[in-house]
């Protein structure tokens, strides 16, 4: 049975998709077994939980009344695009939300969905590319997080656009990556991932990374104001994220859907 629902998983994700680049998918598929790893490979995208849950969780509530503290996304439908393995789905899923975890990568959905199962979390796991998404689910979710995945897609333009598509309005969608600079090249690949292996080789192209301006323009264009770009700094001796003052290596950014 498990094999079948993972052949029916396949067949249903468009690989060919102008967002997704097969090699991408290829590398992140390596790490399956070692995703929820607190101090293994993954370490900083767990570590980054620390600061990017509470600011999403900060800037959904801070605009509406909180109906029960310990539950405070509860009634806030999230889309988690590229959710990979669940690190940041599940923390959401248990502060109230109503989340759907999105990743074209069938084995990771599948890990997550075991994981999720084994620590009774209640978590949508989809297996598809977020523009096959939209078409079911057009200004679903009352925010959507790509978090640590822009970097890793070849279409930047389509797929903001069908994760705009996926908001309703004055919705918020949340961005966390790495800026197209000098200064984040030498941080992130030549020296995290090629002299202290604190990132897995191959993981990241300079290409394809994006500056606040690019991402902003992008989001105006589908009537998205952007509200906030916060500088990050992850310290790789004590595995650590922080705010910084200087967006110049990686950043968090946060716009909302205007009304029509």
């Amino acid at each position: 049975m498990a094999g079948k629902t993972l052949i029916k998983n396949i067949k249903n994700v468009r690989l060919h998709s102008s967002t997704i680049d097969n090699k991408e998918m290829l590398h992140f598929k390596k790490f399956v077994d070692q995703w929820w790893d607190e101090f293994g490979e993954l370490k900083p995208l767990h570590a980054m939980n620390k600061i990017r849950l509470p600011w999403i969780r900060e800037s959904l509530v801070t605009c509406n009344k909180m109906e029960d503290p310990s539950l405070p996304l509860k009634g806030y439908t999230i889309l988690d695009v590229g959710c990979g393995g669940g690190i940041l789905s599940e923390p959401l899923a248990k502060v109230g939300a109503n989340v759907t975890g999105l990743d074209a990568n069938v084995d990771l959905i599948n890990s997550a969905k075991v994981h999720a199962n084994l620590h009774k979390v209640n978590v949508n796991y989809v297996a598809s590319s977020v523009e096959d998404h939209v078409q079911d689910n057009f200004e679903k979710y009352d925010a959507v997080i790509a978090s640590e995945v822009i970097e890793h897609v070849t279409n930047k333009q389509e797929f903001l656009k069908a994760c705009v598509q996926c908001l309703k309005p004055k919705g918020s969608i949340f961005l966390t990556t790495i800026n197209k600079t000098w200064q984040a090249n030498l941080a992130t690949i030549s020296l995290a991932e090629n002299v202290i292996n604190a990132i897995p080789k191959g993981t990241h192209q300079y290409e394809k990374f994006a500056t606040p301006h690019e991402l902003q323009r992008i989001l105006e264009e589908y009537n998205c104001r952007t509200e906030v770009v916060h500088g990050t700094m992850y310290n790789f001796l004590t595995n650590t994220w922080h705010w910084w003052f200087n967006p110049s290596i990686t950043y968090a950014m946060r716009a909302v859907k205007l009304d029509k």
